[in-house]
């Protein structure tokens, strides 16, 4: 979908066109993200994830933000975008938002991939049945109800979120595939 003058929700056709960019971006990454690079770790502290006995993973989390923050492993960055952007999506479509503890991460290379991929496709769909008064409305999250913050806003929180997590999953795996830096 792109903005046009005759667009009846001129700002959800901005807000899309900027998603579009920063999903391309992502998907730059994405196609060149191996199984290995999704659990590597980059420094001492990490936060990441874990295979369970039931063949499902664990999430390394705390409450209160440690300091420092450990580095986020991609695995741990592709699991927490699940868990913010179906959160997200959750609200746009007015259902109750699932709990953190609910997101399951699908494990490291392809699964992850295509989950990251169908998110995207949920996003959208959301996105698609929004009216003008929907976006006028005042947002249910991330702020908490804020009547500062409209639906537009936290659309262009998804964005920025997405893109602060692309470049973050883009990093690490440069990073991974260039080595260690040379003494």
């Amino acid at each position: 979908m792109t903005s046009s003058r005759h667009d009846p929700f001129p700002e959800l056709g901005l807000l899309r066109w900027q998603f579009d960019l920063t999903w391309s971006l992502f998907e730059y990454h994405l196609e060149r993200l191996e199984v290995d690079d999704f659990l590597w770790e980059p420094a001492a502290e990490c936060w990441t994830l874990h295979p369970a006995d039931d063949g499902t993973w664990t999430v390394d989390w705390a409450d209160a933000e440690p300091d420092p923050v450990p580095v986020p492993t991609i695995g741990w960055l592709s699991w927490h975008i699940g868990w913010w952007w179906g959160v997200a999506a959750d609200h746009a479509r007015g259902q109750v938002p699932r709990e953190r503890e609910d997101v399951a991460w699908p494990g490291p290379g392809k699964p992850a991939v295509e989950w990251l991929r169908a998110l995207r496709e949920d996003w959208l769909g959301a996105l698609d049945r929004l009216t003008g008064a929907d976006l006028e409305a005042t947002a249910p999250f991330p702020w908490q109800d804020d009547p500062r913050h409209t639906v537009a806003h936290m659309i262009a929180w998804v964005n920025a979120e997405l893109m602060k997590n692309a470049a973050e999953i883009g990093q690490l795996r440069l990073q991974r595939v260039v080595g260690p830096p040379h003494a």
